[in-house]
Protein backbone atom coordinates (compact mmCIF):
# COMPACT_ATOMS: atom_id res chain seq x y z
CA UNK A 1 0.00 0.00 0.00
CA UNK A 2 0.86 3.51 -0.82
CA UNK A 3 2.01 5.94 1.63
CA UNK A 4 0.18 9.24 0.89
CA UNK A 5 2.42 11.70 3.40
CA UNK A 6 4.20 13.82 0.97
CA UNK A 7 6.72 13.91 3.78
CA UNK A 8 7.39 9.89 4.46
CA UNK A 9 6.77 9.60 0.44
CA UNK A 10 10.24 11.98 0.49
CA UNK A 11 11.76 10.18 3.20
CA UNK A 12 10.51 6.64 1.67
CA UNK A 13 13.07 8.26 -1.93
CA UNK A 14 15.45 9.59 0.14
CA UNK A 15 16.34 6.42 1.41
CA UNK A 16 15.22 3.92 -1.58
CA UNK A 17 19.30 3.51 -2.63
CA UNK A 18 19.96 1.64 0.74
CA UNK A 19 17.57 -0.44 0.47
CA UNK A 20 13.99 -1.55 0.68
CA UNK A 21 12.92 1.73 2.23
CA UNK A 22 9.41 1.96 4.23
CA UNK A 23 7.52 3.75 6.91
CA UNK A 24 4.78 2.63 9.19
CA UNK A 25 2.73 5.04 11.52
CA UNK A 26 2.97 4.44 15.30
CA UNK A 27 2.50 6.53 18.33
CA UNK A 28 1.35 9.13 15.92
CA UNK A 29 4.31 9.58 14.20
CA UNK A 30 5.96 7.05 11.94
CA UNK A 31 8.57 4.17 11.98
CA UNK A 32 11.15 4.75 9.27
CA UNK A 33 12.49 0.94 7.96
CA UNK A 34 15.31 -0.05 5.85
CA UNK A 35 14.90 -3.88 4.88
CA UNK A 36 12.61 -4.30 7.76
CA UNK A 37 15.41 -2.45 10.51
CA UNK A 38 13.38 0.44 11.66
CA UNK A 39 17.05 2.97 11.84
CA UNK A 40 14.93 6.33 12.24
CA UNK A 41 11.05 8.18 13.20
CA UNK A 42 9.28 11.07 11.82
CA UNK A 43 7.47 13.40 14.47
CA UNK A 44 6.10 16.48 12.99
CA UNK A 45 7.79 15.77 9.74
CA UNK A 46 11.66 16.09 11.41
CA UNK A 47 13.08 12.77 10.47
CA UNK A 48 15.15 11.30 14.00
CA UNK A 49 18.33 8.84 13.11
CA UNK A 50 18.48 5.85 15.34
CA UNK A 51 21.90 6.37 17.29
CA UNK A 52 24.48 4.53 19.81
CA UNK A 53 27.23 5.08 21.76
CA UNK A 54 29.33 4.88 18.93
CA UNK A 55 27.55 7.46 16.55
CA UNK A 56 26.21 10.06 19.31
CA UNK A 57 29.10 11.83 18.64
CA UNK A 58 29.17 12.52 15.73
CA UNK A 59 25.52 13.57 15.40
CA UNK A 60 26.33 15.78 17.97
CA UNK A 61 28.79 17.51 15.83
CA UNK A 62 26.48 18.01 13.12
CA UNK A 63 24.50 19.99 15.11
CA UNK A 64 21.64 17.34 15.49
CA UNK A 65 19.65 17.17 18.63
CA UNK A 66 17.68 13.97 20.76
CA UNK A 67 14.25 13.38 19.99
CA UNK A 68 12.49 14.08 23.26
CA UNK A 69 8.86 13.82 24.53
CA UNK A 70 6.92 14.49 27.68
CA UNK A 71 5.29 11.56 29.44
CA UNK A 72 2.66 11.83 32.44
CA UNK A 73 5.67 12.30 35.14
CA UNK A 74 8.52 13.43 32.96
CA UNK A 75 10.61 14.29 29.96
CA UNK A 76 12.13 11.12 28.03
CA UNK A 77 15.06 11.37 25.61
CA UNK A 78 15.02 8.92 23.08
CA UNK A 79 18.19 7.26 21.53
CA UNK A 80 17.18 8.88 17.96
CA UNK A 81 18.46 12.13 16.77
CA UNK A 82 17.51 14.71 14.53
CA UNK A 83 19.01 14.37 10.67
CA UNK A 84 21.90 16.67 9.96
CA UNK A 85 19.91 19.23 7.82
CA UNK A 86 22.04 18.86 4.73
CA UNK A 87 21.60 15.17 5.02
CA UNK A 88 17.96 16.46 3.41
CA UNK A 89 19.04 17.32 0.19
CA UNK A 90 19.88 14.09 -1.45
CA UNK A 91 20.03 10.54 -1.22
CA UNK A 92 23.72 10.67 -1.62
CA UNK A 93 24.14 13.18 1.39
CA UNK A 94 21.54 11.29 3.64
CA UNK A 95 23.71 7.91 2.92
CA UNK A 96 26.26 8.14 5.45
CA UNK A 97 23.71 9.28 8.23
CA UNK A 98 21.51 6.52 7.49
CA UNK A 99 24.49 3.70 7.35
CA UNK A 100 25.11 4.80 11.17
CA UNK A 101 21.58 4.64 12.00
CA UNK A 102 21.23 1.28 10.67
CA UNK A 103 24.16 0.18 11.78
CA UNK A 104 23.69 1.04 15.37
CA UNK A 105 20.31 -0.59 15.31
CA UNK A 106 21.66 -3.61 14.48
CA UNK A 107 24.64 -3.02 17.65
CA UNK A 108 21.49 -2.86 19.91
CA UNK A 109 19.61 -6.07 18.30
CA UNK A 110 22.89 -8.23 18.24
CA UNK A 111 23.19 -7.16 21.95
CA UNK A 112 19.22 -8.31 22.74
CA UNK A 113 19.94 -11.60 21.09
CA UNK A 114 19.12 -14.66 22.85
CA UNK A 115 22.64 -16.47 22.09
CA UNK A 116 24.67 -13.03 22.72
CA UNK A 117 23.24 -12.66 25.74
CA UNK A 118 24.18 -16.73 27.15
CA UNK A 119 27.59 -15.45 25.82
CA UNK A 120 28.17 -12.81 27.81
CA UNK A 121 27.26 -15.07 30.85
CA UNK A 122 29.66 -17.39 30.18
CA UNK A 123 32.57 -15.39 29.61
Amino acid sequence: MAVRDPCIDYLIELLSPLGTATARRMFGGWGVYIDGTMIGLVDDEMLYLKVDEQTRTQFEAAGSAPFVYDSKTRQITMSYWSAPEESMDSSEAMRSWARLAWEAAWRKAEAKSPRRRALQKRG
